[in-house]
């Protein structure tokens, strides 16, 4: 018996959404670490003041940047594969491109999740499209902080020791 793959994080979960995200921004090339930025952004649009986030908001969200990285490369490779993603290597390194069948093959996926998917993908070149580096790195960084207080004890409140 075999058992069914788990669409979840799977490449090619990951590697669609890295296609929307190179839609939503055409004609601009994303490096890589913009893009595992922009897919947590995407997936976590409620917590960055956008649109209720597409997936459950799990306390443990800050660990999910320490595996993001190569779970994008994956998709990021299935993608270009199937000719929906190019790669151009630049000065400052290699940089991805949505392919011009990259937005028909999208429209051809009618999905509550890859409309939602799309919604998000549209706010977040508006919101993060022309920020910085330092910018998004803030940003993401503020979670963490916000995300790491909620767990820590409070002191001097009676009766904790």
């Amino acid at each position: 018996m075999t058992r069914a793959a788990n669409p979840f994080n799977s490449p090619l979960e990951t590697g669609i959404r890295a296609l929307t995200i190179l839609v939503a921004v055409y004609p601009k090339l994303l490096d890589l670490q913009r893009l595992v930025d922009f897919d947590y952004l995407v997936v976590h649009s409620g917590d960055a003041g956008g649109p209720e986030s597409l997936h459950v908001p799990l306390p443990l969200r800050p660990g999910e940047l320490l595996v993001r990285r190569e779970l994008i490369e994956r998709g990021l490779r299935l993608m270009m594969s199937r000719g929906l993603i190019r790669r151009a290597v630049a000065a400052d390194g290699i940089q991805y491109q949505a392919s011009e069948t990259a937005s028909p093959f999208l429209k051809g996926l009618t999905s509550n999740y890859i409309e939602k998917l799309k919604e998000r993908a549209a706010w977040l070149d508006h919101n993060f499209g022309n920020a910085t580096d330092s910018e998004i790195r803030k940003t993401i960084t503020q979670f963490f902080k916000e995300w790491t207080t909620q767990f820590q004890p409070r002191e001097g409140k009676p009766g904790s020791r």
